[in-house]
């Protein structure tokens, strides 16, 4: 029997989530819309619209195409809190906790390196050499602007040496990967020594990707070879 004084625990608070920030390609994403409809559209008209067995090659056909179409362009992305790096390619997504990363490079393509020496690369963080090369040269004519009009004495001009008004016409002087790419090299500077932000790699296959796929080209396979 409790007694009056007795008090039950009070119920702890919930503990907060954190929120992850969430990079993707808009133009892999509009890319795989198009192609989905196109492969739907073509697919469904064999399908309700063919004779003999030109319906059952459409389905085997949309079964093997649909799945990769989905993991190479709607599928990758880039989950960033402050204790991990999940990347979410077309058939894996790995986790790597900042502690564990060694450095993120940029090249031809975007990847995390990991202190053990592997390397994995950010499908949905693509590198565009025209954005890059068109961002570099709006650098450099926010550059030129610049010193143009601080030879008149720096009239209208902020502590930068480029006016408000200017720097909006010239427009964005980081390529949007670039940018990106900055964002989680911040994060790994701030969140690499915590403590929370320590463990290993973790690799999960997308096995729910690559099952259709093979289901449709084995089905592709056994009509191709029994059609006569």
């Amino acid at each position: 029997m409790t007694t009056p004084d007795h008090k039950p625990p009070a119920s702890q608070p919930p503990v907060p989530t954190v929120k992850d920030r969430i990079y993707r390609s808009p133009m892999g994403l509009a890319g795989g819309v198009l192609l989905l409809a196109v492969v739907a559209w073509l697919g469904f008209d064999a399908l309700f619209k063919g004779h003999g067995r030109t319906p059952w090659l459409a389905l085997a056909t949309m079964i093997l195409v649909i799945p990769p179409v989905i993991a190479f362009t709607l599928r990758p992305a880039v989950f960033a809190n402050e204790d991990r790096l999940r990347i979410r390619n077309p058939y894996r997504v790995i986790t790597v906790p900042w502690g564990e990363v060694e450095g993120l490079r940029s090249s031809f393509t975007n990847e995390v390196r990991t202190k053990s020496g592997t390397t994995y690369q950010l499908w949905a963080v693509p590198v565009s050499l025209r954005a890059r090369k068109k961002a570099e040269r709006r650098a450099a004519g926010a550059a030129r602007r610049s010193a143009g009009e601080a030879g008149f004495g720096g009239r209208g001009l902020g502590f930068g040496g480029l006016t408000a008004r200017g720097a909006e016409s010239i427009g964005p002087t980081r390529a949007e990967g670039d940018k990106v790419m900055d964002d989680l090299r911040e994060l790994l500077d701030q969140r690499g020594n915590a403590e929370s932000a320590q463990g290993r790699t973790t690799i999960r296959w997308a096995y729910e990707v690559a099952a259709p796929t093979l289901a449709g080209a084995v089905l592709l396979v056994i009509l191709l070879v029994t059609g006569g």
